[in-house]
């Protein structure tokens, strides 16, 4: 009897963590995925370490920024983090 129990908690604890957080994570991740997919030529971006760009041009795995006049960084798609307002 003691083990249905435990087992009673076990799948529990499976089922709260899938919902909280394994879950969440994976809209997460499909949500910025369309984000990326989106990313137009003009659109103003900030990378995951904070560098403000705008987007120059898009490729298949990274994207092209202009951060500055004259200066131009190729980043991987991955790593902006949202569009600037």
């Amino acid at each position: 009897m003691e083990w249905k129990g435990l087992a009673a908690y076990i799948l529990t604890f499976l089922v709260a963590f899938y919902l909280l957080i394994v879950l969440p994570r994976q809209r997460q991740e499909k949500k910025h995925q369309q984000f990326i997919e989106d990313l137009k030529v003009h659109d103003k971006v900030v990378t995951i370490s904070g560098i403000l760009g705008e987007v120059r041009k898009v490729k298949d795995t990274t994207i092209i920024l202009r951060v500055a006049e004259g200066v131009e960084l190729e980043v991987l798609k991955k790593a902006i983090a949202y569009k600037q307002e």
